[in-house]
């Protein structure tokens, strides 16, 4: 797993990337790195970028590992051109209370969407309640039939799904999703390291929808930080201090300990 870190420059002979300057790039969890200014990677969100000057100062640097960048473009691009929800139609997001799932369920409200969220604890059931979820619950006391035979009886349009959650996919897709539904299958983690897991295959399908949407990346981050700003779209950081606390920080992250982004601070 990579992960993003932003921080400031320290040294430098680069004229792009002056002493002082805030930036950002996918090299991984570190408390220090050297790289060439021209260095190139495969995967654009990896390359080293710096922060805009005029990013609002009373706003959290951690913003710039989740709503305007890799989370919030994987919201707005799954939500938006993978499912093409439209205002009227019924999204269901599980895992909603993450730093994907918490922006979709948001957005889809912007849209005029009618939203329904699951999460695993009654904190992150009530959280999403503030967000302006239409309808939420804990699929952990809560059987999804019933739940959503009450939330949609009429089906779902658009499922967000984050986890890929096998049985519950199944079901939503078997029995929940109307005709012409549409999924975005954004990740599988509830099946990392478990040889069991009967979740759908989910790897890649999100993002070959959402590669093309890369290059209006940086529009797409300032109409989030527009939407944060004046506390339009709303957000949750779970920070855990010091780089030693890497590992359980990312444990928390596999087994649901942390609400919107996890994020380490060094």
């Amino acid at each position: 797993m990579v992960g993003e870190v932003v921080g400031r420059v320290i040294e430098s002979r680069s004229t792009r990337y002056p002493v002082g300057a805030t930036v950002v790039a996918g090299y991984g969890w570190r408390t220090h790195g050297g790289v060439h200014e021209d260095e190139k990677h495969t995967l654009p969100t990896a390359q080293l970028r710096t922060v805009p000057e005029d990013f609002p100062k009373d706003l959290s640097t951690g913003l710039m590992l989740g709503v305007t960048v890799m989370p919030g473009m994987t919201a707005y691009f799954g939500l938006h051109d993978v499912c093409q929800a439209k205002a009227g139609e019924i999204v269901l997001v599980n895992a909603a209370a993450g730093a994907v799932g918490s922006l979709v369920g948001q957005i889809g409200k912007i849209k005029g969407c009618k939203v329904i969220g699951c999460a695993g604890t009654d904190e992150k059931v009530n959280w999403l309640r503030e967000l302006g979820f239409d309808y939420v619950f804990n699929y952990k006391t809560g059987s999804l039939d019933e739940e959503l035979k009450t939330a949609a009886p009429e089906g779902i349009d658009c499922y967000f799904d984050n986890v890929s959650w096998g049985d519950l996919s199944v079901s939503v897709l078997n029995n929940h999703i109307k005709v012409h539904g549409r999924v975005a299958c954004c990740g599988s983690i509830s099946t990392y390291n478990n040889p069991e897991a009967k979740g759908v295959e989910a790897a890649g399908v999100l993002w070959r929808g959402v590669t093309g949407g890369l290059a209006r990346g940086c529009h797409t981050g300032d109409d989030m930080n527009r939407g944060v700003n004046p506390g339009k779209v709303k957000y949750k950081e779970h920070v855990t201090s010091g780089f030693d606390q890497t590992p359980q920080a990312l444990i928390g992250v596999l087994t649901g300990g942390n609400t919107g982004k996890a994020i380490v601070k060094v």
